[in-house]
């Protein structure tokens, strides 16, 4: 297995779809000024979160349970920021959406100017031929509120290539995520 740089990303995002929008370069300001940094880096890509938000409250004193999870958990914020009350958390997606290869593993990881801000960013790997928006979930770490912007970057995606194709693929195995779009919850 190898990670893959910024040459393949661009290569595979433009012949063959796997990223969509796709930035072909690092962009760090738009017409507001700056911003967290999103699109192409040199060995991975800078995902930005869209502008819907999940915000969890207690307020029903619900339980998280993942086998019967109950949307009451949640307030939906559409907005250019969220804010993330003290020890406390949020999902949002990805603006982009991704189609993995059949011989590719993608990891997530949160960037580090939100994670010098206490702000976990929590995604589990894209498994060879899922294809959706990635739910992304913030955790704020801190006794303060936080926030998050969308359409500017949140967390980078790293490319690992595999010497050989997979014997079944997410695909394959009709992964209940599968062609997600926007905030998706969990599923039993």
């Amino acid at each position: 297995m190898s990670i893959k740089s910024d040459k393949w990303i661009r290569r595979m995002a433009e012949q063959h779809n796997m990223i969509s929008p796709f930035e072909p370069q690092q962009c760090r300001e738009n017409m507001s000024g700056k911003i967290i940094s999103y699109g192409t880096s040199s060995y991975g890509y800078d995902i930005r979160c869209a502008r819907d938000f999940k915000i969890f409250t207690n307020i029903n004193s619900a339980i998280v349970d993942p086998k019967n999870f109950s949307e009451h958990s949640f307030v939906d914020v559409n907005s250019d920021v969220c804010i993330i009350p003290p020890n406390s958390f949020a999902l949002a997606h990805s603006v982009e959406y991704f189609r993995i290869p059949r011989n590719v593993l993608v990891i997530c990881l949160g960037k580090s100017t939100y994670a010098r801000c206490g702000i976990i960013v929590n995604v589990t790997p894209l498994e060879p031929e899922w294809e959706g928006h990635i739910t992304l979930e913030f955790s704020n770490t801190t006794t303060l509120p936080a926030k998050i912007y969308a359409n500017e970057g949140v967390a980078q995606v790293l490319f690992l290539e595999s010497d050989e194709m997979c014997e079944t693929s997410y695909k394959d195995r009709e992964g209940k995520y599968q062609g997600q779009k926007g905030v998706t919850l969990p599923i039993a």
